[in-house]
């Protein structure tokens, strides 16, 4: 089918966007800028349209012979969002009509109960929906309260509060019960959507086979990630706005974004009826668990992290890697130490240097720090640098150096190490040989630390001040080894 994707450089059309392509979909995107699909993986096997959901003029063209239109897009963020987004959810209805699409399929919120008074988040949803039913275009929509998904708003904000408050007050909206669903599970209900048959036309609640409290999600996000049991203490006094400005402060979700989220909690959000299923069968294996949806994130958005690449992957745990197109403040956080060195040497003498780092050799900077470094290694039971390296100018995938793990190499180009010493978190250091023509290279250095808890994010504040002496005193070094050889 011809699909068109709007909110292709959001969290769900990002992801949308490959599992429509590997189902064997055409796909147009939506963007009012092309430019912002320049880097994504996918972006060579679809076609960008520039447009403007709140310009009806620049929408034609992206309508045109689609037979399945994707709404995903929202305001939230903006002062006047409600408006924003009825105007244009009546935008899109409009051009889908005009243009003879065949489905609409939109994935909004959880529907409150008819007797409490619905955030301003949950009110425009329900609007949204409500305007795309009565397009005259045949529409599905999909209901999901909580997104588990490295990215998504609501999933950073739990990441963020849990990893970094071992002890809390919350608000009394954390014992609301709440049915989190993956974002795995999202995209299979979404693909399977545009082959509804034409007489669909009504919203179907999605979610996971787990009903949890938010206090519940943090406690088992805590357990997943390593971290002790948290204190959660629910107190009256915290109303929405205030708990809304005590998210921002923590965690890097805009506060323009947490405020709206943090209020649609005050509502609890359990699905009533699953009768997507009718349509769409569950994935093979059943829905995720919360768990392994938390597992999936954290594992899959920490290795492409720190290899710093995006995956051209389609199967389905391909949802839970980052994109370029992600907002800033998602991932989890993610500390690191750049730098770069022009070396008037050939690469193959930059790359010896490298390949000869540790052991009797030792790290090019400040040999105290690291021998310190080492002893409080072993004072607290780890390893230190006692391990030495096994051949004196060859390093091979796997084997041991110093307190550091030989994760990747490439001869001639890369060496990864990951480290083992004892930390409140997990730490690698990259070092690259990139030719720079005339017989001379450049040497990049990086270092990346992923903090686990509290002590994680002090551990890193502790030892960034010296880092210039260690980590600036290395990249000089090594460039000054090679040139001398």
């Amino acid at each position: 089918m011809r699909c068109l994707v709007t909110g292709a450089t959001g969290y769900i059309g990002g992801r949308l966007v490959p599992r429509l392509l590997a189902e064997d979909h055409t796909v147009r995107c939506l963007a009012r800028k092309a430019g912002r699909l320049r880097d994504v993986p996918w972006s060579a096997d679809v076609e960008i349209t520039e447009g403007d959901l709140s310009r009806p003029e620049t929408l034609p063209a992206a309508f045109d012979g689609i037979e399945v239109a994707y709404y995903l897009v929202h305001s939230l963020g903006r002062a006047d969002f409600e408006a924003l987004d009825r105007a244009a959810a009546t935008n899109f209805a409009t051009a889908a009509r005009a243009a003879g699409v065949r489905r609409i399929v939109y994935l909004g919120g959880p529907e409150p109960p008819a007797d409490d008074r619905p955030s301003a988040h949950l009110r425009s949803r329900a609007e949204v929906a409500r305007i795309l039913l009565a397009s005259g275009v045949p529409t599905a929509v999909l209901r999901a309260a909580i997104i588990i998904g490295s990215g998504s708003a609501s999933f950073e904000m739990l990441r963020h509060l849990t990893e970094r408050l071992p002890a809390m007050v919350t608000p009394r909206w954390v014992r609301n019960r709440i049915q989190p669903i993956a974002v795995r599970d999202v995209l299979h209900y979404l693909a399977g959507c545009a082959a509804l048959p034409a007489e669909v036309n009504r919203a179907f609640d999605i979610a996971g086979p787990e009903v949890l409290t938010f206090g519940d999600m943090m406690q088992r996000y805590a357990a997943v990630a390593g971290l002790r049991r948290r204190i959660i203490v629910p107190v009256r006094p915290l109303t929405p706005s205030l708990s809304s400005y005590w998210v921002g402060l923590i965690t890097p979700v805009p506060n323009a974004i947490a405020r709206p989220l943090v209020e649609s909690l005050i509502h609890e959000a359990v699905a009533h009826e699953h009768d997507i299923a009718a349509f769409v069968p569950d994935p093979a294996g059943g829905l995720t668990g919360f768990d392994r949806a938390v597992r999936l994130a954290l594992t899959k958005v920490r290795d492409a992290q720190v290899e710093t690449r995006w995956s051209t992957a389609s199967g389905p745990d391909a949802s839970a890697e980052p994109l370029p197109s992600d907002p800033k403040w998602s991932g989890g956080s993610v500390y690191t130490d750049l730098r770069e060195r022009a070396v008037a040497a050939p690469p193959a003498a930059l790359w010896q240097v490298i390949e000869g780092v540790g052991g009797e050799h030792g790290w090019y900077s400040f040999p105290l720090a690291w021998t310190v470094r080492g002893w409080l290694d072993r004072l607290i039971g780890g390893v230190g640098l006692r391990r030495g390296r096994r051949h004196p100018h060859r390093l091979y995938v796997g084997e041991a150096l110093d307190f550091w793990r030989v994760e990747e190499i490439v001869p001639g180009e890369l060496l990864r190490l990951r480290a083992e010493m004892r930390l409140p978190g997990r730490a690698w250091l990259e070092m690259r040989a990139v030719p720079a023509g005339d017989g001379h290279s450049r040497y990049l250095q990086r270092a990346v630390f992923l903090p686990r808890g509290l002590a994680g994010h002090a551990y890193w504040a502790a030892v960034a001040p010296f880092h210039a002496v260690v980590f600036g005193g290395m990249a000089r070094n090594i460039a000054r080894g090679a040139e001398q050889m």
